[in-house]
């Protein structure tokens, strides 16, 4: 068990500074506030979950494996990556090289009523991912350790786990896109074309 960590980490800066490097690489968003977050710096490269609590990780692993040649980056909630703690023995089983996952851990489960997690008690997502084989993972709570890992997320092989520690800020629900479908073959064609449609 980790010590918790304090931070005052702003989620939504945190989000601006994971991708402001992006270039091409895809990302899949957790449900809830990850969407929130990564909608307010959209892209046609991302893919945003409304539900499917837990899947995110495992969404990313099966985009890294059919895109082996583009890096896929997961921004998901600590809640939601407990509720899929199995998806990192998978990923670390599977040792592929180009998906790092990332965890915006409030210690809270903000969509339901901001209860406690379990990182709140301890639990060490980067712990439980290094345990899994991860190449790389650690836990991050200042502007410098989020800086010193951003070259790792995008450029060292994975699969690479970051936990980033924010504070609990609410923010407005704003995003554009919601509609599944659209999200879906606007995602696909970005990655393929319009042939994907032929």
């Amino acid at each position: 068990m980790a010590t918790k960590v304090k931070s005052k980490l702003d989620r939504r800066g945190v989000i601006k500074t994971l991708l402001a490097p992006r270039g091409d690489a895809l990302l899949v968003t957790g449900l809830g506030s990850s969407s929130y977050d990564a909608g307010t710096v959209d892209h046609p490269n991302t893919y945003y979950m409304w539900g499917g609590m837990g899947g995110a990780a495992m969404i990313g692993l099966g985009l890294a494996l059919a895109q082996p040649k583009r890096r896929v980056l997961v921004i998901t909630g600590d809640g939601e990556m407990l509720m899929g703690l199995g998806s990192l023995a998978t990923i670390g089983a599977e040792k592929i090289r180009n998906l790092a996952i990332v965890v915006i851990d409030n210690e809270l489960y903000s969509e339901t009523g901001m209860q406690p997690t379990h990182t709140a008690r301890g639990v060490d997502l980067a712990g439980v991912a290094k345990a899994t084989g991860f190449a790389a993972s650690g836990t991050v709570s200042t502007e410098q350790g989020l800086k010193s890992w951003i070259p790792k997320l995008y450029k060292s092989p994975g699969p690479v786990f970051l936990d980033i520690k924010v504070n609990a800020n609410r923010y407005p629900l704003s995003i554009r896109l919601r509609d599944g479908t659209h999200i879906k073959n606007r995602f696909r064609e970005a990655l393929l074309g319009t042939k994907a449609f032929d």
